[in-house]
């Protein structure tokens, strides 16, 4: 794999390239505690285009900030620097995103905060993809060890008990649907259904498909 450092937020991200090519980028996005390895191409091996994975902040070959403050929302400004690496040009093809888990979640942020660029976008079952439910949980006192490593502990814990009410995923949903004229903004390719997936489902423009046939339907001029 090819690495690329990005800066965001004062932190270095790794942006690995798992094979090059002509056409529109495709971004994958790993779940919680995971990174991006060159068996992350095997799910996505069938897309015509090149194929970049992102690790995001505290996970992976990326940073890890002092002190946490982990949130979806810095998680979707990594996934914003991506794309701004991907396609500089504002004339560009775009970028189609797949997301695992809590990747998925960010794929849905950022293809309705950036539906200019965002070409579609897959959420697939992965670790975070239920976050810490529609409501706030008993507070808990957690002092981890912080050594650098990744994932960093502070990040599986604040974004595992991240909150994720569904009309906040549905208004990303619905800007996405509306704001990048596409038919079809984002597909679903989880079997799990917390309940702002299940929200995001029942939106227009969002298709339930497997995999293949949501890179298949992305792929399209």
């Amino acid at each position: 794999m090819k690495r690329t450092d990005i800066l965001h937020n004062h932190l270095t991200l790794a942006l690995w390239e798992l094979r090059g090519g002509s056409g529109r980028p495709l971004l994958l996005l790993h779940g919680l505690g995971e990174r991006t390895t060159p068996d992350s191409l095997d799910a996505v091996a069938s897309w015509p285009g090149p194929v970049h994975g992102l690790d995001l902040t505290g996970h992976g070959a990326s940073d890890v900030p002092k002190g946490g403050g982990y949130y979806c929302e810095i998680l979707m400004a990594d996934a914003d620097a991506a794309l701004a690496a991907l396609q500089p040009d504002a004339d560009g093809p775009g970028v189609t995103v797949v997301g695992r888990g809590l990747g998925g979640y960010v794929a849905l942020l950022i293809a309705g905060a950036r539906p200019g660029i965002v070409r579609g976008a897959v959420i697939a079952d992965g670790p975070g993809l239920h976050g810490g439910g529609p409501g706030p949980t008993s507070p808990m006192l957690f002092r981890p060890e912080q050594d650098g490593s990744t994932p960093d502990p502070v990040a599986l814990v604040e974004l595992a008990m991240d909150v994720r009410p569904p009309d906040y995923a549905r208004t990303f949903a619905w800007q996405a649907s509306a704001l990048s004229g596409l038919d079809t903004a984002i597909a679903i390719s989880a079997v799990n259904r917390p309940p702002w997936l299940a929200e995001v489902a029942s939106q227009p423009g969002v298709v339930e498909a497997e995999l293949p046939a949501a890179l298949e339907l992305f792929a399209r001029p």
